[in-house]
């Protein structure tokens, strides 16, 4: 594993020396002269992640108790027969996971990292596996009945699953309390409820029962979504000129909560905007380059309609001297089509567009794009352009001539 420097990064100073419920040692790829059967033993327990930590880590050519032995086969054709493994049919659902050679306590071993599997329960030649501790054992009734419930959370919207690694001290609970709780409920609902805060959440797809926060709640309230998110930011970019190549006048990166994102988001946006007088008979009347209502419903809507799980890229704003293009990443979603996406609406984050709509963020559901339309025409803009391939939106608003 290539480090800093070109220096190889030693994988016990980062996985550590025990086995543990994510790293597994193996002495040989082998056992009993059948290829694969103790990895895939170990690859389908870490894909099945039963700890909720993401997956984990099997090391070939360490013995038991962290020792490091020689003459590790971790050649191109060894490589190659343990990847085969994901392939041969013998795991099933086919979990993600790569094998590389790799450096553990000075000596050369074989890497293997498992992704956690969505499609839970995996098994490996019929047998679900797990790894409750720092044993791989057959799975319990118990132990199934807990995987297949996480799949079946799996398959809801992203916005309402939960976020691993993350604890209730990833959210912001004063502006919870203050300022989100009574825009979705209404204070007189919070005083005659009583709830404890952790049910309040729960209630409103912020957190699991358990107290897990989703990934709305990171994003809605969370003290810093991007960490945990790595793409829920928004980046706003001013140019001197009318292509990519002019000098930037400005270069933001909003990387708060929904609530402080937008309360970022409209004096940055407000800033820029130029206002002209034009003559109307006797009356001069102000006219704005771009129509406030315009650029935020288009903002407000790259924000709610964004790809969040698959995608590192943020919502983009790029400001030129005569156009404004918002990109998102994320393509059309549902029922929607690049051919009806102005008449058909559909939501990837149904939960987020929910709470932006009580937060006041939005107006009306399914109305966003004419509204940024008709907007424009009064201000006497030209029509917003829309770019929509199978991955990503892209809106072009032209500035007033």
């Amino acid at each position: 594993m290539p480090g800093v420097n070109g220096h190889e990064v030693d994988l016990a100073d980062i996985l550590g020396t025990c086995e543990t419920p994510t790293l597994e040692f193996k002495r040989t790829a082998k056992r009993e002269g059948k290829r694969g059967d103790a990895i895939g033993n170990a690859v389908c327990a870490m894909a099945n992640d039963l700890v909720g930590k993401g997956g984990g880590d099997i090391l070939v050519g360490v013995a038991d108790d962290g020792t490091p032995l020689d003459g590790v086969d971790a050649g191109d054709r060894a490589l190659l027969a343990l990847t085969d493994l994901r392939d041969d049919g013998r795991i099933l659902d086919r979990p993600s996971f790569t094998v590389q050679a790799a450096v553990y306590r000075g000596k050369t071993v074989v890497h293997i990292h498992v992704e956690a599997s969505a499609a839970l329960p995996v098994r490996f030649e019929g047998v679900v596996w797990v790894r409750p501790g720092p044993t791989t054992r057959k799975a319990t009734r118990e132990d199934e009945r807990v995987l297949a419930e996480r799949r079946r959370a799996n398959d809801a919207p992203y916005d309402t699953r939960p976020v691993p690694c993350t604890a209730l001290d990833d959210l912001d609970l004063d502006l919870f309390r203050q300022a989100y709780l009574p825009s979705m409920v209404g204070p007189e609902v919070i005083e005659e409820n009583g709830r404890p805060i952790g049910q309040q959440l729960s209630s409103l797809h912020l957190a699991t029962p358990g107290g897990q926060p989703t990934a709305l709640g990171l994003l809605a309230v969370g003290l810093d979504p991007s960490s945990r998110i790595p793409g829920a930011y928004a980046q706003f970019i001013r140019y001197q000129g009318s292509d990519l190549d002019a000098p930037v006048a400005d270069d933001q990166e909003l990387r708060q909560n929904l609530v402080g994102l937008a309360g970022r988001l409209e004096p940055l946006l407000r800033s820029n905007l130029r206002t002209r007088l034009v003559e109307e008979g006797f009356r001069e009347t102000p006219q704005p380059d771009y129509p406030l209502e315009a650029l935020r419903e288009v903002c407000m809507n790259a924000l709610m309609h964004r790809n969040y799980e698959t995608s590192y890229a943020p919502v983009r704003i790029a400001w030129f001297e005569d156009r404004i293009e918002v990109t998102n990443p994320g393509g059309p979603y549902g029922q929607v089509r690049d051919d009806n996406f102005d008449r058909v609406t559909d939501y990837r984050n149904p939960s987020l567009a929910a709470a932006m709509k009580g937060l006041g963020y939005v107006n009306r559901f399914g109305r966003g794009i004419g509204r940024v339309q008709a907007s424009l025409a009064r201000n006497g803009n030209q029509p917003a352009e829309f770019q929509v391939d199978d991955s990503s939106w892209a809106v072009t608003l032209r500035r007033t001539v």
